[in-house]
């Protein structure tokens, strides 16, 4: 047993943790606290770099072998559902071709992670729009090609 500060920290700590996993369900909580695939690709093929509605940015970093990613990766400075789908957005990418990866949406990732309370549902699309476009580059590197996507 800790000193009456340190046992009043735990307990308020428990209490935060415990209303956060009702609010946002175990899935987002996990991945907020551990998120998966984060980080920087050292030599990525495609990547991109925007900035939400919210104000947090996602970048979003792939590597690809044989048409396929063979490596995903995700930074952010958001908040912990920004966290958790750009980790979820990361893992559905791996092994996908670029038609696969056009399946990637903001509903996907939601749907991925068990839902997200309505105001955070723009984490969801800020994740899979940034996936896309790192998409976008490794598809103009590799063709060469810089048409409108109208």
């Amino acid at each position: 047993m800790g000193s009456p500060l340190d046992d009043f920290v735990e307990s308020l700590q428990e209490k935060i943790l415990e209303e956060t996993r009702q609010a946002y369900g175990e899935k987002v909580l996990e991945r907020w606290m551990n998120p998966r695939f984060m980080g920087r690709l050292s030599s990525p093929d495609g990547h991109a770099r925007i900035k939400g509605v919210c104000g947090d940015s996602m970048e979003m970093f792939l590597s690809f072998n044989n048409e396929r990613v063979s490596a995903a990766s995700f930074m952010t400075d958001g908040c912990g559902s920004t966290t958790a789908c750009g980790s979820v957005a990361a893992e559905m990418a791996i092994g996908k071709n670029p038609e696969e990866l056009l399946e990637i949406t903001g509903e996907a990732i939601e749907e991925s992670l068990g839902g997200l309370p309505k105001a955070e549902r723009h984490c969801a699309l800020l994740a899979a729009t940034a996936l896309q476009e790192a998409l976008h580059e490794y598809m103009i590197r590799r063709t060469g090609k810089t048409e409108d996507r109208g």
